[in-house]
């Protein structure tokens, strides 16, 4: 994802000055390791460079803008940032249990490391990294099938949770100027700030198809960008990573939207 959103010429539609720094992502095995996660010694190396990299940024006062292939790169700023709040825009909830749950990829488990449910890899410090009173979910509609895998659902759990039908309008549209007030009463009352992070797959398949767990319903770009920016006006925001795009299933075609999501949000990070 994050070459073809650069091929895209994601850097030219992003305010100047623009500053890249590439993480690579080695020894990827198929194993899962004692915490039941697919590739720890690669996750953890992400996660932990990652962070650097974002701490970097705000030593010289940026707000960074992370562009990656999956979730579990939001631990890296949580971790970073120490306490800090999280909104979470994403077709998923991201809480498996690694140790029941069918994959063992941390993209499924995330949330549930973050908040602590259950033990990350051992290499990985600063676990858990997040408060569920700080914490907005905002988009998932995998509630269904949570339930019949027997997994937990963080609703309930959280400061706010909006679910995929809610924020599409099924059956009345929810108010986005209510979102932001939620997002300011809850993750941007975080000591150490609040990050933004948004999954593609938040989107409808007919907006976005190439992502790797397409359901249905969902949201346009439109109202992804409405729910972003209403988001983004909250105060504290620390930065924003977007993921979860698959260039491979569609030739690449949906780089030059992305793109200009991704601009959407950095213009946003720069006057907000």
């Amino acid at each position: 994802m994050p070459a073809a959103v650069q091929e895209a010429g994601v850097e030219d539609l992003l305010p100047a000055p623009v500053s890249a720094t590439w993480i690579r992502t080695d020894n990827l095995r198929s194993e899962r390791g004692p915490s039941a996660l697919l590739a720890e010694e690669a996750l953890t190396a992400m996660i932990v460079d990652t962070a650097a990299a974002v701490r970097a940024a705000w030593d010289v006062g940026a707000r960074p803008l992370v562009i990656a292939g999956d979730c579990p790169v939001l631990l890296a700023p949580l971790i970073a940032a120490g306490e800090a709040g999280l909104v979470f825009i994403d077709g998923h909830e991201d809480a498996w249990d690694p140790r029941t749950g069918p994959t063992g990829e941390a993209s499924d488990s995330e949330i549930g490391l973050a908040l602590g449910h259950y033990p990350g890899p051992a290499g990985l410090d600063g676990l858990p990294c997040l408060h569920a009173r700080y914490l907005a979910v905002l988009g998932p509609r995998d509630q269904e099938e949570i339930a019949e895998a027997g997994q937990s659902s963080v609703r309930g759990l959280v400061h706010a949770y909006l679910d995929g039908p809610q924020l599409a309008g099924e059956p009345e549209p929810h108010s986005y100027t209510e979102v932001g007030e939620l997002v300011a009463d809850g993750p941007a009352a975080a000591p150490a700030g609040w990050w933004c992070h948004v999954d593609l797959d938040v989107l409808a398949t007919g907006e976005l198809a190439a992502v790797d767990y397409p359901q249905p319903g969902g949201l346009s770009w439109r109202q992804l960008e409405a729910l972003t920016a209403a988001c983004l006006r909250a105060p504290g925001c620390l930065g924003a990573s977007v993921v979860i795009y698959n260039p491979d299933l569609d030739g690449g075609r949906a780089a030059a939207r992305i793109a200009e999501y991704i601009a959407f949000i950095g213009t946003r990070l720069c006057i907000e």
